[in-house]
């Protein structure tokens, strides 16, 4: 039984973190399906257009060491549970993990139908720094009837939103940086 990963993000931009995130996955999973979204408890975000374009960057450089990890961007939807729905379709008999940053852990609760959700996947949980996983929160998705995995994950310290603040072009892939002066994105 094929066992996938479902990666889904904001890639507001992506960065190095995303790209770590990725290689773990690629050596841990069968498949890895990424996609950018939008989440609709973040406002102002760029154009998906562009942040599936920025992905696609970063999943084509992976590529050559990890041919197994691809874009999907059908699967990107508003809800999650819509994602998993054709997920399921399009991969019928697989296992599937759905990949989530710690920093939304405190979120997921309130996420759209998130029973039914986990119902039908496991949750691979991605440390982040800055965003410990605490114990309360772990309850929670017991309480929840979730099934959960901690990655054993250390990305680089980097963070979407302190690329947009701060301009730190260390944070991202040169490929992405080349975009964005392209498409003129992130202006100071």
């Amino acid at each position: 039984m094929e066992q996938i990963a479902l990666f889904g993000t904001s890639a507001d931009p992506p960065t190095a973190g995303h790209a770590a995130i990725l290689r773990w996955l690629a050596h841990h999973y069968d498949r890895v399906a990424v996609w950018a979204s939008d989440n609709p408890m973040k406002a102002g975000q760029t154009p998906l257009a562009h942040r599936m374009e920025m992905l696609d960057l970063v999943v084509r450089d992976l590529q050559r060491d990890c041919p197994h990890v691809h874009l999907y961007p059908d699967l990107s939807q508003r809800r999650t549970l819509h994602t998993v729905e054709r997920a399921r379709v399009r991969w019928p008999g697989a296992t599937f993990d759905f990949v989530i940053g710690s920093d939304l852990l405190a979120q997921l609760p309130q996420w759209y139908h998130v029973g039914e959700l986990l119902q039908q996947v496991r949750l691979r949980i991605m440390p982040r720094p800055g965003y410990p996983i605490a114990g309360a929160q772990l309850a929670v998705l017991r309480d929840l009837g979730a099934d959960y995995a901690i990655a054993d994950c250390i990305p680089p310290a980097v963070s979407s939103s302190h690329y947009r603040q701060e301009g730190d072009r260390t944070a991202i892939l040169p490929p992405v940086a080349a975009y964005i002066d392209q498409a003129h994105l992130y202006a100071p």
